[in-house]
């Protein structure tokens, strides 16, 4: 079985669910396609997410174009730092960049609030710290761009879509101090049991993807079984974190019912019964 092969269509959900974290513009196909084979195994929506400000202009203009996606717009944490120190080996899909300092990164933010303004556009992220693959140099710059999306995800009533890689104390840190918004998701959640509990008591919503079914993850589903029905969401994050056992192949949409299903055992529940929940609650998250 080639590594590059799309796995096979999953059997339907009998209710239809949303993936809340997707990248369709990483894909394969057309956005007609991906959304197409996600609707024939009933994930009905999807939440498109950018990552830089063209990235974001796209994610718009896709859920303008398409009922059933919502976009989210954002700089990715380890984008803020390459707009203020520039990225020499063009690191990210914009290619190499000079060094912008703070001005590049306020005009930036400027075109995020714009877009966030847009009545598809649902959530302000992704955004938040990752200290994975910026180092101490790029910190500055990154919680900058983290409390200024907090700032414009309050001021547009969007949700907060937090990406928190390697950094759960700080993340929770600016969080409480800058003041989150009132739907805020961690996105791919990475935290352990013990931070599902704080994030359940400050009623952030916590969207679980394919790592979940991870022979390693025993942590995350140790979390998931803590985290409140109500709290939870599912999401692929694709075209990354393939669930088991295609992991390592091309993620999208149409794999959320694999996620799903294995979720749902962990919680001890039927497939129907947290499909259920996780529309109601990611229609909450996302306000639609």
């Amino acid at each position: 079985m080639s590594r590059t092969e799309a796995p096979p269509l999953p059997e339907p959900l009998e209710v239809p669910v949303a993936d809340s974290h997707t990248h369709l513009d990483m894909q394969d196909g057309t956005v007609e396609e991906g959304l197409a084979r996600a609707a024939a195994v009933n994930v009905t929506t999807v939440i498109q997410v950018g990552c830089d400000v063209k990235g974001s202009h796209w994610a718009a203009e896709t859920a303008a174009a398409h009922p059933s996606v919502y976009a989210a717009v954002a700089l990715h944490p380890n984008e803020a730092p390459r707009i203020v120190h520039g990225d020499p080996e063009g690191s990210s899909r914009q290619g190499a960049r000079e060094a912008g300092g703070t001005a590049a990164l306020h005009e930036a933010l400027a075109e995020i609030d714009a877009l966030a303004a847009l009545d598809h556009v649902r959530g302000v992220g992704e955004t938040g710290l990752d200290y994975f693959r910026t180092g101490p140099e790029g910190v500055a710059a990154q919680e900058e761009s983290f409390r200024a999306h907090i700032e414009i995800a309050k001021r547009h009533g969007k949700a907060l879509v937090i990406h928190d890689r390697e950094a759960h104390a700080d993340v929770l840190r600016v969080l409480a101090d800058a003041g989150a918004p009132e739907r805020t998701v961690f996105h791919c959640y990475s935290g352990d049991a013990d931070m599902a509990r704080i994030c359940a008591d400050a009623g952030y919503f916590m969207s679980f993807a394919g790592n979940v079914t991870f022979k390693n993850a025993q942590p995350l589903r140790d979390a998931l079984v803590v985290a409140p029905l109500e709290l939870v969401l599912v999401e692929t994050d694709a075209p990354f974190l393939t669930p088991a056992p295609y992991r390592g192949r091309p993620n999208a949409p149409y794999l959320i019912p694999v996620t799903l299903r294995a979720m749902a055992a962990v919680k001890g529940l039927d497939e129907s019964t947290l499909a259920s929940a996780v529309a109601g609650n990611t229609a909450r998250a996302f306000d639609y």
